[in-house]
């Protein structure tokens, strides 16, 4: 994968990274920091501003990768981008429907969530991963939505992937 902006060394380097290995890292340096803003303004506020900063750096990702895409941004161009998410054996999927228009899975292990949870950061995990990806999609094409009603970082089973590619009339 290129770099994310006209040749940028260090971002294509980024990009050659598992995206396990970069949330570790994004981790060690959010930890202390929210850490510190729990403690001056409370859990709930900096749970609040740590979501809306992740979510535009989801959003600002996902316009950077569609900007990389042959051919534009697609539902089938974003199933293969999401082998860097499983690189590693980070997630484990099955794969219930594959289409132009529809991309069904359940993810019956996250290794994001042990991660967070070996950190000590279980309690903000969703919002350090999970938060992210209905915003990528917001980025990357907004044509694709994202319903997920569970996921394993906040206690279920597994997490329900269901992406589809919203008709515009």
């Amino acid at each position: 994968m290129g770099g994310i902006r006209h040749g940028d060394t260090w971002t294509r380097e980024m990009n050659e990274i598992p995206i396990l290995d970069l949330r570790r890292i994004e981790a060690n340096i959010i930890k202390p920091i929210y850490e510190e803003m729990a403690l001056e303004i409370g859990h709930e506020k900096a749970e609040k501003i740590l979501g809306a900063a992740i979510e535009k750096a989801a959003i600002e990702q996902g316009k950077s990768l569609a900007e990389e895409s042959e051919g534009g941004p697609s539902l089938r161009a974003f199933i293969s981008l999401f082998e860097r998410w499983k690189m590693g054996g980070a997630l484990e999927v099955e794969v219930l429907e594959e289409t132009d228009e529809q991309f069904d899975f359940n993810v019956t292990r996250c290794r994001y969530a042990e991660t967070y949870k070996e950190m000590g950061l279980g309690k903000i995990g969703h919002l350090l991963s999970c938060g992210r990806d209905g915003s990528f999609c917001k980025g990357y094409d907004p044509s694709i939505e994202l319903d997920r009603g569970q996921t394993i970082m906040q206690g279920a089973t597994h997490c329900d992937f269901r992406y589809r590619v919203q008709k515009t009339s």
